[in-house]
């Protein structure tokens, strides 16, 4: 079976990323490996990934290797200046599920947007009373290098295509 709408597709891969600066590409570094034991899952056609990474995986079949760059601009995007933002420390307390230990530079803080929906900020600067959070996405600013093979395309169930979301062992729920 080929990869097209509406398919579940399973991969196994390694990332890496590269950046340019000043016309001078930084070399790849991996940062994600997805292997036999932890496949990648996703529904074809309704991923958060860039729409860029679906096409060029559209058509190919189980067992096939692939080897593609996703650039900067057809990925992530280039770093949003207004999603850096300064939040008093006092929204992080004990009180609101966190801790000291959670607000060290360089971590990313689990938080929730308004709607209730899951989202992450990366702790760029401890200002005293407040810290300085980006809410970019953490692969933004980088070409993607992606390496892999294609372990398994099936077609989705009803459910899957009405919850927008892979079932199952490898998805969001249990069999049920």
């Amino acid at each position: 079976m080929k990869i097209a709408e509406n398919t579940v597709v399973g991969l196994t891969y390694e990332l890496k990323v590269s950046k340019e600066a000043d016309e001078i590409e930084s070399a790849p570094f991996s940062v994600e490996v997805r292997d036999t034991e932890d496949p990648f899952y996703f529904l074809f056609g309704a991923s958060d990934l860039p729409q860029k990474f679906e096409e060029l995986l559209l058509g190919k079949e189980q067992g096939e290797d692939f080897s593609f760059v996703v650039p900067v601009l057809e990925a992530y995007g280039e770093i949003d200046e207004e999603l850096i933002v300064n939040l008093p420390k006092s929204q992080f307390s004990g009180e609101n599920g966190f801790n000291p230990e959670m607000l060290q530079e360089g971590n990313f803080l689990p938080l929730m947007d308004e709607d209730g929906y899951p989202m992450q900020a990366k702790i760029l600067k401890d200002l005293g009373e407040e810290i300085l959070l980006d809410f970019n996405h953490p692969l933004v600013g980088f070409d993607l290098h992606f390496e892999g093979n294609i372990e398994e395309v099936r077609e989705a169930t009803e459910d899957e295509l009405a919850h927008g979301h892979v079932h199952g062992a490898h998805g969001a729920h249990d069999e049920e």
